[in-house]
């Protein structure tokens, strides 16, 4: 487990979530946020997150959407405890198990209204990161189709995979929905106006059977290039990675 002297307390959605992340290791930035804010659930609903991390997805949806049935899974322990910490310290219930998805808990074998996954999306080989914690998080040792997979078992008929991932990965991850999970929605999101969009958000459906969407890019940062220590978000991106509002309007 992380020692205190080992940890930030780091503020989320403009203070409205402290959590506690390791100095050194995986470290949530916008990701797990923009996650979380596709997630399209509903109050009442349960919510498994595969990979939680120290939480910073799941408890970002409990703070938007009160009343969820919120669960994670987490490979290394701890993380997991993290996770756990800061679930009970910002006051939103959350049930972390640590475990391979591949070999789900079986306190996780059953059927929830949706699945939300945020995979390491780097690939092995390379110059992976002195801090064994960080590159087992950021690296891709589980192929992102089992991620998929796993989601789908969980997934009830008609429930909802949301999923982050690199625009690389999506060829993958598209492969594989078939034959269980349909009516696709692929949000691209673009650092810049104009750029190349490198992540990507995923809508998929048990059971759908819509056509395939691939939706208008999501912006982030304003101008075409970094301007000074200014964040210079978009006022779209800024009301989610700041405000905590939601991205499910873009997928409608």
């Amino acid at each position: 487990m992380f020692a205190e002297a080992e940890l930030s307390d780091d503020k989320f959605l403009c203070g409205r979530l402290r959590l506690l992340q390791p100095l050194k290791g995986y470290r949530a930035a916008t990701d797990p946020v923009l996650l979380a804010a596709a997630c399209p659930a509903g109050p009442g609903e349960s919510v498994l997150d595969l990979g939680c991390g120290a939480g910073a997805a799941a408890l970002c949806l409990g703070w938007r959407v009160p009343g969820l049935q919120l669960a994670g899974l987490e490979l290394q322990p701890a993380y997991a405890d993290l996770a756990r910490r800061n679930a009970e310290r910002n006051g939103i219930p959350l049930e972390v198990h640590e475990g391979d998805l591949t070999r789900m808990p079986k306190p996780l074998r059953r059927d929830f209204d949706h699945v939300i996954a945020n995979p390491p999306y780097y690939a092995t080989g390379g110059s992976p990161s002195p801090v064994k914690a960080r590159a087992q998080a950021m690296q891709i040792e589980t192929p992102l189709a089992d991620w998929v997979h796993a989601a789908t078992r969980r997934l009830r008929p008609g429930g909802w995979l949301t999923l982050i991932c690199g625009a690389d990965g999506l060829p993958e991850v598209l492969g594989a929905l078939a034959p269980k999970l349909g009516s696709a929605a692929v949000l691209p999101l673009a650092a810049r106006e104009g750029r190349p969009a490198l992540r990507v958000l995923l809508q998929a459906r048990k059971g759908g059977r819509a056509p395939f969407r691939l939706l208008a890019p999501f912006v982030i940062h304003h101008g075409p290039v970094h301007d000074g220590d200014r964040e210079s978000y978009t006022p779209a991106a800024n009301a989610v990675l700041r405000e905590g509002a939601d991205l499910t309007a873009q997928f409608r």
